[in-house]
């Protein structure tokens, strides 16, 4: 073999071998004191670029569940105001109904407005103060707004929370007045009947309305704004559709049936109901009068009562059907004679399309009088809408074609019976909205907490994806850095043998 000292081949590949350990053993003892597997891109280039997409849609999930808390945070501050607002809507609801019974007197009612009033002003200043971190939550501004909530783009929950300020919250309503007029008879009565059947239209929606009740054998019947109500709460209401119709008449005061001695008999049509109280004395008292129209009304199972105001008769339905009454009156007199219609039934508040005033019966012996009032008819919704009420003929018979028109809480007056039924239905659509905004809230809490718990699995499991990539496998690593350790104790070792190989010259020179 060939023995030179200006170069030691063996030193020299044995010292190579030596760096080339202690880089190894030198890296795997940094991956054990950090725990980290890749140190530099240079240890695994693609390894390092999917741990890092990895690690930032970890972020970001991160980042998304704690969008979700925050909004969480603000939803529960906006539902927990909003059920303070229904809270007191339903007391305002309880008191408009404590009002609507007549046993209240004026003072009364007034208390009971002011109540309101207090529980009104109490709804506004929640929902105008409501807020998070100075964002208003319920005046309506909190609308068309996004929670991010996860690592890509357009990944939100869209919210949107209604206005709830007492001066947005009420009914869009119509309200028709109902006719009130007089005749001879009941089929005579042509401004208030027709033969063609009623038809309601409220936006793309139309029900033919039997809205009437068949005064005797003819095809003639009179316009019913209660039966119009039913027809509209069941045929309306999976849009949000709600109606009432009230009906109270006030008669003239009150003296006698007729001018004239005799026998009267009063036939009532009440709704699909009638019945008639006979040979009653035309000078018969109006608590008498009162009495009867009681007791055959409850005997028929009709909707009416009877009351007086003063010294007028009180006639109400409560559901709102027509009180349809004839009168016929047999005498001995030959002489002309009025039937007081407009002391039993009548419309004091101007809401008649013509009053017609006592009815002259001719000829004497017998006569037949009658008269008849609709009446009002309220259709509420918390939305605008516009509604045709009309026959087939086209007639406008109860209202008009018409748009709604927005009452608010600042509009519910308390102090008539009248005032106090519209509250009521007032108050139960806003607080039917209110709801709504409750449960719509609600159910953003819910999907936003489903996307929380969601996303804390999928953070969880892609951290465990980055870390299998990026981290050390400390049994495997602590295996290897042994290897390296004695292959760095095995190099020194043959290192040292191989500096002893120049000595072997020395032996040729002696």
């Amino acid at each position: 073999m060939a023995v030179k000292i200006n170069f030691n081949e063996a030193a020299a590949q044995t010292h190579t071998a030596l760096i080339r350990n202690e880089r190894a053993m030198n890296k795997s003892l940094l991956r054990l004191s950090t725990g980290v597997r890749i140190l530099s891109a240079a240890d695994d280039s693609a390894g390092l670029f999917i741990a890092d997409m990895l690690s930032t849609v970890a972020k970001a999930y991160d980042q998304g569940n704690r969008n979700i808390s925050t909004g969480i945070s603000a939803l529960q501050i906006a539902e927990a105001s909003a059920g303070q607002i229904f809270d007191k809507l339903q007391e305002i609801y309880v008191r408009a109904q404590n009002a609507a019974n007549d046993i209240n007197d004026p003072l009364a009612r007034q208390a009971l407005q002011q109540e309101i009033r207090n529980f009104v002003d109490a709804i506004q200043k929640i929902g105008t103060d409501t807020e998070y971190n100075g964002i208003k939550l319920l005046d309506g501004t909190y609308k068309d707004k996004f929670i991010h909530y996860g690592p890509r783009l357009e990944q939100t929950v869209y919210l949107s929370i209604e206005d709830v300020r007492a001066q947005s919250l009420g009914a869009h309503m119509i309200n028709t007045s109902g006719n009130k007029a007089s005749a001879t008879s009941l089929t005579a009565l042509t401004n208030i009947s027709s033969t063609d059947p009623l038809t309601v239209s409220i936006g793309d929606r139309v029900i033919n309305a039997s809205a009437s009740y068949t005064v005797d054998s003819s095809t003639a019947y009179l316009l019913d704004a209660g039966v119009i109500a039913n027809e509209i709460n069941s045929g309306l209401s999976d849009i949000g559709f709600k109606a009432k119709a009230v009906n109270v008449s006030i008669g003239d005061e009150y003296t006698a049936i007729a001018t004239v001695s005799g026998t009267a008999t009063l036939t009532f049509y009440v709704g699909e109901k009638t019945f008639s109280i006979t040979g009653v004395d035309t000078t018969i008292t109006l608590d008498e009068l009162i009495e009867k129209i009681n007791r055959e009304a409850a005997t028929a199972g009709a909707d009416l009562s009877a009351s007086r105001s003063g010294n007028r008769l009180v006639l109400t339905s409560s559901q709102g059907y027509t009180i349809g009454l004839q009168v016929t009156i047999t005498t001995s007199s030959t002489n002309d004679y009025d039937i007081n219609i407009n002391q039993l039934i009548n419309d004091l508040e101007g809401k008649s399309a013509g009053r017609v005033g006592e009815v002259t019966i001719t000829g004497g012996g017998s006569g037949t009088a009658a008269a008849a009032k609709v009446g009002d008819l309220y259709i509420a919704n918390d939305r605008a809408f516009s509604a045709n009420l009309h026959d087939g003929l086209g007639n406008y018979l109860i209202g008009s074609s018409t748009a709604s028109q927005f009452k608010n809480l600042y509009s519910i007056d308390v102090t008539t019976n009248e005032g106090a039924e519209v509250a009521m239905l007032v108050t139960e659509i806003a607080i039917r909205k209110v709801d709504t905004v409750r449960a719509q809230i609600g159910a953003t809490m819910n999907n936003l907490q489903s996307i929380f718990d969601s996303q804390k699995v999928a953070y969880d499991n892609t951290k465990e994806a980055e870390s299998v990539i990026r981290n050390t496998d400390y049994a495997k690593e602590m295996a290897e850095f042994t290897t390296y350790q004695i292959r760095m104790q095995a190099t020194v070792a043959m290192l040292a043998q191989a500096n002893t190989l120049p000595q072997l010259v020395l032996q040729l020179l002696r």
